[in-house]
């Protein structure tokens, strides 16, 4: 199948890959729009994992307020220069964090977080411990704008579209009337 640049186009849009990539992960998927895009995602998270370890000094912290002033978060996101903390792609997904952390009020940021004891009695109040993740750590959430993804996936897709480590350092959610902070 002959690869168009209309082709190569709408899977840069779709996947933000550059232009070489999309091309050969077309050539690759024999024209396949749907298996290209797959094959530039499993691309980008081998590339994210391969940055995990990076240092993290730059980022942003923001401030979100949901329900008309009810609800409240504070996130720190850090990330490796202050130039991809400068971008609409950094800005946008330190926004729609802030935004997971108000609506599901997470308690923690991953799983390493939570002490041993309050996993173990989590884990027997839910019944389970994939449905208890779910409800207290941030990374293991369903994203509430693709619950599809958790937000850990979302993070590592916008690592790979960046090119650089990316993570959550800390978040802070009030609500209007609760003790809890």
């Amino acid at each position: 199948m002959t690869i168009t640049t209309a082709m190569i186009k709408e899977l840069r849009e779709r996947t933000g890959a550059g232009i070489m990539d999309a091309k050969r992960a077309l050539e690759e998927a024999g024209g396949d729009m749907e298996r290209a895009a797959e094959i530039l995602r499993q691309q980008g998270l081998a590339r994210a994992a391969r940055k995990a370890g990076r240092a993290t000094g730059q980022g942003l912290v923001h401030a979100y307020i949901h329900g008309g002033g009810r609800i409240g978060a504070l996130i720190e996101v850090n990330c490796e220069t202050d130039f991809v903390a400068r971008t609409d792609i950094f800005k946008q997904l330190v926004h729609d964090l802030a935004m997971q952390v108000a609506a599901t009020a997470p308690r923690y940021v991953s799983v390493e977080d939570i002490p041993p004891d309050v996993l173990e009695e989590g884990i027997q109040e839910a019944g389970s411990r994939d449905k208890f993740l779910q409800q207290v750590v941030l990374l293991a959430q369903p994203f509430i704008k693709d619950p599809s993804k958790t937000v850990e996936e979302v993070i590592q897709e916008a690592i790979a579209r960046l090119g650089e480590n990316i993570r959550v350092r800390r978040f802070a959610r009030f609500e209007l009337g609760s003790d809890e902070a």
